[in-house]
């Protein structure tokens, strides 16, 4: 299976009067995330499933993936939201599921989560070392069987720079 964590794109600044989870992206972070997923069609990536963080700005960037013809089937997944526990996701997700090994699955959310999900991923325990930019994608093979903790291989970090 291959697994690709995207940050959600530049969204509106934290501001008292509006609660984190209700953050729009802003016209900028539209067009900067709309840039990148054309370009990521291009490139002739297509995901057959996308699970996204409930957050308005998350929601809108997969609502942005799906007009760009990437995906069609998408479901909200809580593990996604800030704080979120990769094994319950895991445990919740992965395992009862039984994705097939040709699989591109997509979560879209926020960091540092999406990073030190990576670094579990891959190296078994977060280490702080992976940063995600916004509207960023990392790429990863998961193995076949068993838990992919510690387990999996990075192929693909992309900031959007290179993709606009």
């Amino acid at each position: 299976m291959e697994l690709y964590l995207i940050r959600h794109g530049i969204a509106e600044e934290k501001r008292s009067d509006i609660d984190d989870e209700q953050r729009h992206l802003t016209k900028e972070g539209r067009q900067k995330t709309e840039k990148v997923a054309q370009q990521l069609r291009k490139l002739g990536l297509q995901f057959d499933f996308i699970a996204t963080s409930p957050l308005v700005r998350a929601r809108q960037t997969t609502e942005i993936l799906v007009a760009s013809g990437l995906v069609s089937h998408i479901e909200e997944c809580m593990h996604l939201a800030p704080q979120g526990d990769i094994h319950c996701w895991v445990k919740d997700w992965l395992e009862p599921r039984k994705y097939s090994p040709q699989i591109q699955l997509a979560l879209v959310g926020h960091e540092p989560d999406l990073g030190y999900w990576a670094e579990i991923l891959v190296w078994g325990q977060a280490k702080a070392g992976l940063v995600l930019k916004k509207a960023g994608m990392i790429g990863l093979k998961l193995p076949e069987e068993g838990s992919p903790l510690g387990r999996s291989q990075m192929f693909w970090l992309t900031p959007p720079k290179y993709l606009l």
